[in-house]
């Protein structure tokens, strides 16, 4: 690798299975970094509209022909699957094959790669160092005495890697399955899917549900003794009348179909939730004794799991616990990308989240008066989408791709969610606020930094729940996004002064400007037509704001 030279990191590995639906590969991506900096990202399904697209090998020699990107000036690094280390463009004229291992080395493995007409260098990071290297960009270079755990369903090699920061290196110290029936509960359990009424092309929406259910139910020992013995039911796909009569038997449950609102299929839901979190808790537990590290990076799709996060937090165990915005497969080629300059320069520039910028301004005009009538239509209980320069890198919206709304008025909430966006009526929306308004919600005097990418629950304390009763879950915790100044985001910023100041309003509904089974929107253009398409109140589009009539 030449340190001279920028790096173009490019997750487009085929599926298993030429489907429609993405199977082991999801989320396809590119990223170009250049002396520890972000230059250009592209998560795929934001261009194509595709939701979790995995086909950019079909699209790559365009794209990047496209984007001025087919030279021969740079390094190329591929991140791999475990499905495999090999990846053919269409038109064949991009292609990189990387050795087979049986571990994981914690440094990018040269493969053979042929670029348009000419064979050159290329290299391969497994699935499970990209996903770590995400932290990169966000954070800066590891901190000494780290433990860096990945987990995810899986890896190249492993749905749970272990790795180890200490006097300027990186090691692996494990590898395993042996948690991949954890996240399996989330992503391929047939009881869990049949509850939630999910089919196969729905699997990448499953954990989101599942949280947002879980809540609505209690953890019983019992339950979970059951479930045990019956190895979760992970396997009754199409043939639940064995679970009927389980069910039936031991809790003498006699519905006649899987339904969201049951008690008692809720509860299940909560069981597996509280072992996911308790399990999880207890190897973290082991690997901080086994290491006495001081700091906890933590990466792959699991770390969307909020409640667990809190735990990991409220455990005390770590003095800081760090995790990316784009912590699931979308961050797999920047952290590709800023692991391989951090082998380069021995640092990576700390970025916003707002990466997705393919073929896009970052020119918003924040005007004092239009960010007035913003909050006057908050204010009134309109819905209003926001699109406003370069898009976030992950699957939440912090604030340039959102929906927002007033958050005290559960109607309006419901409507938000259900009718704009046509979610199921068990899952919540977050808020998003200034940090001072954190510390007033919550009570606590220093809001974790895992706030600023909407990572963390938040008990909200009795007396301010009223307040913002549409953005706190049945459980009493809220999602909170925190903007602590104005360099984060200065039109949401500003927005939130104003609606503080003027008219007494602390918190916003935040959730991603997307209908249910599309990608979250790119483009001004795409803003405005998925506005009208969810029937919102305006749109506002790099500062600027249109009004819709119904």
């Amino acid at each position: 690798m030449d340190a001279s030279r920028p790096t173009l990191s490019v997750y487009a590995i085929q599926d298993r299975l030429n489907s429609e639906t993405p199977y082991f590969v999801h989320d396809h991506s590119f990223t170009l970094m250049d002396q520890g900096k972000v230059i250009k990202h592209l998560t795929l399904e934001r261009l194509s509209r595709k939701k979790h697209d995995n086909k950019l090998h079909q699209s790559l020699y365009d794209i990047l022909k496209d984007g001025k990107l087919l030279l021969d000036d740079f390094d190329i690094v591929f991140p791999d699957n475990v499905v495999g280390r090999c990846m053919i463009s269409s038109c064949g004229r991009l292609r990189f094959e990387a050795p087979l291992n049986n571990t994981l080395f914690s440094h990018p493995e040269k493969g053979r790669c042929w670029w348009l007409d000419h064979e050159r260098s290329a290299y391969a990071i497994n699935h499970e160092l990209a996903h770590i290297g995400s932290c990169l960009p966000f954070y800066g270079s590891f901190k000494e005495d780290s433990l860096l755990i990945h987990f995810d369903g899986g890896g190249s090699l492993s749905n749970f890697s272990a790795w180890y920061f200490k006097d300027g290196r990186l090691v692996n110290i494990d590898f395993h399955w042996r948690m991949k029936y954890l996240s399996s509960f989330f992503n391929a359990n047939a009881l869990v899917f049949a509850i939630l009424g999910a089919k196969f092309e729905h699997q990448n929406s499953v954990p989101g549900k599942m949280m947002g259910l879980a809540s609505y139910g209690s953890y019983s020992a019992g339950m979970e003794e059951w479930l045990v013995g019956n190895n979760y039911f992970s396997d009754c796909w199409g043939k639940k009348s064995e679970f009927y009569r389980k069910a039936k038997d031991k809790f003498n449950w006699s519905a006649n179909q899987l339904t969201t609102g049951d008690a008692f299929l809720q509860d299940i839901v909560a069981t597996l939730q509280h072992i996911f979190i308790r399990d999880f808790l207890y190897e973290l537990t082991k690997l901080q004794k086994q290491t006495n590290t001081k700091n906890l990076y933590y990466t792959g799709g699991s770390a969307l799991n909020i409640v667990a996060n809190k735990a990991i937090v409220d455990s005390g165990l770590f003095q800081d616990v760090f995790i990316p915005p784009c912590t699931e497969d979308s961050g797999l080629s920047l952290g590709g990308a800023a692991f391989v300059e951090w082998e380069k320069h021995g640092k990576v520039d700390i970025h916003s989240p707002y990466l997705n910028n393919f073929k896009l301004t970052n020119k918003v005009e924040v005007d004092h008066k239009e960010v007035g009538h913003v909050a006057q239509l908050v204010f009134e209980g309109k819905v209003l989408g926001i699109c406003n320069g370069f898009g976030e890198i992950g699957p939440r919206a912090l604030g340039n791709r959102s929906i927002i709304a007033k958050s005290g008025d559960q109607k309006i909430a419901d409507r938000v969610s259900m009718q704009h966006k046509g979610r199921e009526w068990y899952r919540p929306v977050a808020p998003i606020m200034l940090e001072k308004n954190a510390t007033y919600f919550t009570g606590l005097s220093d809001i974790h930094r895992l706030s600023d990418f909407m990572l963390l629950d938040f008990d909200i304390t009795d007396n301010r729940k009223e307040e913002i009763e549409g953005v706190v879950h049945v459980d009493g915790t809220a999602r909170i996004q925190t903007i602590r100044d104005r360099s984060q985001n200065p039109f949401m910023h500003d927005l939130l002064n104003v609606l503080d100041q003027k008219y007494d309003i602390k918190a916003l509904i935040n959730t991603s400007f997307n209908k249910r089974g599309e990608p979250i929107v790119h483009t001004p253009e795409d803003a405005v037509r998925s506005a009208k398409g969810m029937q919102l109140d305006g749109v506002v589009t790099n500062g600027k704001l249109t009004l819709f009539s119904w």
